[in-house]
Parts: C-alpha cells; sequence; structure tokens
C-alpha cells in the first residue's frame, strides 16, 4: 500500500502577494475609523496569520490606541470590504510554483490537498478565484469554521481531520511565525516561504525557501517520511 501525503496551503502571503494589499486597507482603516495617521506595514507583523481582528489589534498596541470589541469588529469588517475591492479592481496573480505544485499534486495519488486560512472564507475565496487555485477540490478551512486562530493548532489539527490523515503525515506551507507555530503544535511539518518576512523569523520551519519554485512532491515527501 502506497504512503499517503497531505499538503495544506496557507492562503494569504503564500498562495498570493496579499500581504501589502492587506497593510494598504488596514492603514485606510485606521485613517478613516480612528483618525490614526502614521500606520505602517510593520506595526501588523504581530498580527499576521492570526485573523483579521488580531490583525488591527497588534497595529492598536503599536499607536497606544484603547479599541472596544465593536470597534475591533468594526475596522475588521471594514477592512475586509476595502480588500475585496481593491481585489476586484487589482487582481493578484498566484506566486510562482504555487499553481504548478497543486497541479501534480492533484493527479498524483499518494496526495491529498488542502487549504488552512485564518482569513473568513469569503476573503480568502476572493483571493483564490483571483490566484485561479482549484479550491473547489480541495479541502477548504477557513477561520470561519474555527473558533481559533493561529498559533493555535485548531485550523490544521481540522485540515488533517478532513483530509483524513494524521497530523504528522500532512505537511504545511506557511509564510509566518505564528502559521509556522499553529503547524508544529498540530503536529505537522512546515516548510516556510520568505514571502512577508524574513528567514530569521521562520527558523522553527523544517525547511525555509524563497519560493514555492523550489519545491517538488518529492521535497514534501522527503519532509514528511522524515518524521
Amino acid at each position: 500500500m502506497s504512503k499517503l501525503y497531505g499538503l495544506i496551503f496557507d492562503v494569504d502571503g503564500v498562495v498570493a502577494d496579499t500581504e501589502a494589499a492587506n497593510a494598504a486597507v488596514s492603514i485606510r482603516v485606521f485613517a478613516d475609523l480612528f483618525d490614526v495617521t502614521g500606520v505602517q506595514r510593520a506595526d501588523f507583523e504581530a498580527g499576521l496569520g492570526r485573523g483579521a481582528e488580531e490583525y488591527v489589534k497588534a497595529a492598536a498596541r503599536v499607536h497606544s490606541l484603547e479599541l472596544t470589541d465593536p470597534q475591533i469588529a468594526q475596522a475588521a469588517r471594514l477592512r475586509q470590504e476595502y480588500f475585496l475591492k481593491l481585489l476586484a479592481e487589482q487582481p493578484l496573480p498566484a506566486y510562482p510554483g504555487v499553481l504548478e505544485l497543486i497541479d501534480a499534486a492533484e493527479v498524483h495519488p499518494d496526495f491529498r490537498l488542502a487549504i488552512a486560512t485564518s482569513s473568513t472564507r469569503e476573503k480568502s475565496q476572493a483571493v483564490l478565484q483571483s490566484a485561479c487555485v482549484p479550491y473547489q477540490r480541495m479541502i477548504y478551512i477557513t477561520g470561519s469554521e474555527v473558533t481559533n486562530k493561529k498559533p493555535h493548532p485548531e485550523l490544521f489539527q481540522l485540515a488533517a481531520r478532513q483530509l483524513e490523515l494524521p497530523p504528522r503525515r500532512c505537511l504545511v506551507i506557511e509564510d509566518a511565525p505564528n502559521g509556522i507555530a499553529a503547524a508544529h503544535a498540530a503536529g505537522c511539518p512546515c516548510i516556510a516561504v520568505t514571502n512577508t518576512t524574513v528567514s530569521e523569523n521562520l527558523t522553527p520551519a523544517e525547511l525555509i525557501v524563497t519560493s514555492l519554485a523550489h519545491i517538488t512532491l518529492d521535497t514534501v515527501a522527503q519532509l514528511i517520511d522524515s518524521k
């Protein structure tokens, strides 16, 4: 009997270059809602991969802004609204290597594919459609379906269950420290790609690459088999 392998993709910063857009619309939200200027992309880094509300909270802490829960929820909703409008005007292509790796896994009998993202279903689906990812043929888990966001392991635990594989047989592809922590807490090995932050911040991952164009199914299988 052949060994089976799970391959789980994060979306933001892994499938497509969404982080610049996420930061841009979030900076606009801080200006429009809270009259806070001077917010920078780096101010959101602590919230990467943790969902919209934690993303907003990260910059609020940097700027010593005390926000109520309703304000945070309002900011998250407006952030998504601005993001979807921006994506409709400026579609984002997939990063190099993403579609090639998915296509190869789709036709390989030993591989099963999943998407697992802390983003909402509406927002992540817009990104996947823009990048031409065949998410309809993949297990697809979003922040809308879980109680706990990264670095909690729930997202990847659920993806592994739906893939019907033990977590150690499922490799996660991530771009942020919170995602790597969540993958490891779930018991999954992880490849990190330096699309969003520098390699020094990704050192817990089993492998760090500058592009998924460097990754093959053999690479994935070897990392899973070595666990």
